[in-house]
């Protein structure tokens, strides 16, 4: 199916040469006819806060009160996971890297603790990718507190970098105390996030330290010769889910999941539970249901054409724009759902254009924002145009501005 962009929104995007410009387009094959949202007409869960999205795509499936702040509790571990992930791929530390356990680290999150703990022994040094073991596998707060003296010298320290890369990735609404999810002293502010960023994090860490992945779902990680199998709480009660973790907080039980079947991944928050059973009942609706309720359902195939360009100083005043790859888009069973398509790109074009050229994406916007994006590319060349019209577009751009 090919969609034209209308002349009425081609005139309007094209005021300004080198400007970002869009056009809204209305998708309305007869699967996607309505203007409702069937989101809450199909999935739903006693979670308070929940989450579900496609990380391949960027479609999001669910959203209950996503941008709602709450603390995490131990699930701060995957953030500080990924912080030590990033540092090795900066290589402002080695795998190999040996960190000292300082009395602090054994005394706050070790043994005389009492809490989940790796059991490092004080003043031993301790590999890196030993402590991420200790602190995926184990749930260890000592591993959590030793990593960041490792990298920053206190807790203190290591937080102002996990807020950096929370920004750095996107994550817009989260702030990170210390490395461990620990309450702060009473009085204190404690860390907050929320289930749309808890989404990020699980989808940038797939993407950007795969190779790190593994570690959420080892089955277990003998140190200081005793064994531990692995604390998340949801591993082996949900099928084929593979990382990343659970937490408990003033707030109540939340989960950050990740499962994929059949080549289809998702990632799935809950959170504001009153238990770890009612956190697992929770869980379960959600990660379910974007099997129950959702199939892929390609829009646009590739090499489709999109929309149109304007182009300046060529022999041909428009070139068409075509799908650099499928738009597959995840859309409930049986249901239907309106989606605005968007074209995006920095126009006018400057002639001369070569045919395959990436100018511009495909955004596929729904109610809780862009669930899609697809890169646009020209679908032909077109050559520089004669003066006589290369004069006229400038004196159009001139009377006129670019419509």
């Amino acid at each position: 199916m090919t969609v034209m962009m209308p002349q009425a929104l081609r005139r309007v995007s094209f005021r300004m040469p080198a400007i970002r410009v869009f056009a809204a387009l209305l998708f309305s094959s007869a699967a996607l006819a309505t203007a409702t949202f069937a989101f809450a007409e199909t999935l739903a869960t006693r979670a308070p806060i929940a989450f579900l999205s496609a990380p391949e795509n960027g479609t999001v499936l669910f959203a209950k009160d996503a941008d709602k702040a709450f603390s995490p509790g131990s699930l701060v571990k995957v953030m500080t996971a990924a912080t030590v992930f990033e540092a090795l791929a900066t290589e402002d530390v080695q795998k190999e890297s040996l960190c000292n356990v300082s009395e602090h680290a054994w005394r706050t999150g070790g043994a005389p603790s009492r809490g989940a703990t790796m059991f490092a022994a004080i003043k031993s040094e301790i590999a890196v990718e030993d402590l991420l073991a200790g602190l995926l596998v184990h749930n260890a707060n000592d591993a959590a507190i030793i990593l960041a003296e490792c990298l920053d010298g206190s807790e203190e320290a290591f937080a102002q970098r996990m807020n950096g890369y929370a920004e750095t990735i996107g994550m817009t609404s989260s702030h990170f105390i210390n490395p461990t999810g620990f309450a702060p002293d009473e009085g204190q502010p404690d860390a907050k996030t929320t289930a749309r960023d808890l989404a990020r994090l699980a989808t940038v860490i797939l993407d950007k330290h795969a190779d790190h992945y593994g570690l959420f779902a080892q089955p277990e990680f003998t140190w200081n010769k005793i064994y531990q199998r692995n604390k998340n709480p949801l591993l082996g009660e949900i099928r084929q889910l593979d990382g990343l973790g659970a937490g408990q907080s003033s707030d109540g039980y939340a989960g950050l999941a990740s499962v994929e079947r059949n080549g289809r991944r998702v990632i799935a928050v809950v959170a504001g539970l009153s238990s770890d059973k009612n956190r697992l009942t929770a869980m379960r609706e959600v990660v379910e249901g974007a099997w129950d309720y959702f199939q892929v359902q390609t829009l646009f195939k590739r090499g489709d054409e999109i929309a149109q360009a304007r182009v300046f100083g060529g022999r041909e005043s428009y070139v068409p724009l075509q799908a650099a790859s499928d738009v597959d888009v995840l859309l409930p069973l049986g249901g239907t759902l309106d989606y605005r398509l968007r074209v995006v790109y920095s126009g006018p074009l400057a002639a001369p254009v070569k045919a395959g050229d990436i100018v511009g994406e495909l955004r596929v916007v729904g109610k809780d924002g862009i669930v899609h994006r697809t890169k646009l590319a020209t679908a032909s060349a077109v050559e520089p145009g004669d003066t006589t019209e290369r004069a006229l577009d400038g004196l159009s751009e001139l009377l006129f501005g670019w419509f």
